[in-house]
């Protein structure tokens, strides 16, 4: 892959990528400002995206909301998040006995239990969810594209649970990562979030990152600035299969589903602040392998197998 070399990710192993066992999805470009929202209230409003293994809410919170967890479903014991880019907005987590006041600025990760969130203050607020257990009012924009599975997108398999069990656990996003690119990287069991540094003006467009992923989608979240995410798809011996390149351009708010094994890269436009962090389910095994990328890591192991 053809990363810069003052990249840290020009030190990842190459993709030993197979031919695609069935026919790659196209991108989803689910732009929230240009959709109406899924539920108002006051001046609060929120937008759902998915992806095959995740539900990804954006809440433009102006005041006060809360809404419950539901806790494990379809037999499933999956974790929730919440993340909090401003300090102007502030949260009360409660899951099972459990019960934390949260500050903005943070990552947190919630176990699979009964509770609820109560959010207070003005700013952006994303929630993930695992789509099988996203609760029901969790409607994405864009779930027409998952009516059918993606069948080159590989299974969510969870990861072994956290060291000392399930509780809440809160990361602050404005600690020490990886310098270029400006990740900080924490994953749980089922999802990993790269919650990258925000940057001012547009991207050089001499140090592109053009990459591809075996068997998992890339969920990129514009938070603000513009973006174009450049897509080239593989040929396959099926002419019919084929597509031409795709250059999408995306402002904030907005989610992009990059399918695997599309090649992509994505360019930052505008003069001010550009923000995009990108989720991934299952977490990265790729980034995990790499020796202090996830800062959370010794809280949430590898499997035995994959170490």
């Amino acid at each position: 892959m053809p990363y810069d070399p003052s990249d840290a990710r020009s030190a990842l192993p190459a993709s030993a990528a197979a031919a695609p066992a069935g026919p790659i999805a196209d991108a989803d470009h689910v732009k929230f400002y240009e959709l109406p929202p899924v539920a108002t209230d006051g001046d609060t409003r929120t937008w759902y995206g998915r992806s095959q293994h995740l539900v990804i809410g954006y809440t433009d919170l102006a005041g006060e909301i809360e809404f419950a967890l539901p806790g494990a479903g379809g037999g499933h014991a999956d974790e929730c998040a919440v993340l909090m880019p401003e300090t102007t907005t502030t949260a009360v987590i409660k899951a099972g006995d459990e019960s934390a006041e949260v500050p903005g600025g943070t990552l947190t990760f919630v176990p699979p239990l009964e509770g609820g969130v109560r959010l207070r203050g003005h700013g952006r607020v994303i929630t993930i969810f695992t789509a099988r257990t996203a609760p029901e009012w969790a409607t994405p924009a864009n779930a027409a594209s998952y009516r059918e599975p993606h069948p080159v997108v590989g299974p969510l398999t969870a990861w072994p649970e956290p060291a000392g069990g399930h509780r809440l656990r809160t990361y602050d996003l404005d600690v020490p990562g990886l310098a270029e690119p400006p990740f900080r990287i924490f994953r749980c069991s089922t999802f990993m979030v790269n919650y990258i540094h925000p940057r001012t003006g547009p991207r050089d467009t001499t140090r592109m990152s053009p990459h591809t992923h075996d068997d998992f989608e890339q969920c990129s979240l514009i938070l603000d600035g513009e973006y174009v995410h450049h897509l080239r798809w593989p040929w396959s011996t099926d002419l019919a299969d084929w597509r031409p390149d795709q250059h999408e351009r995306c402002a904030a708010p907005s989610l992009t589903v990059i399918p695997p094994p599309s090649l992509h890269t994505s360019q930052a436009l505008g003069d001010g602040v550009n923000h995009l962090i990108d989720i991934f389910a299952p977490p990265r095994l790729d980034f995990s392998r790499m020796e202090g990328w996830v800062l959370n890591a010794d809280e949430y192991p590898m499997p035995e197998e994959d170490r």
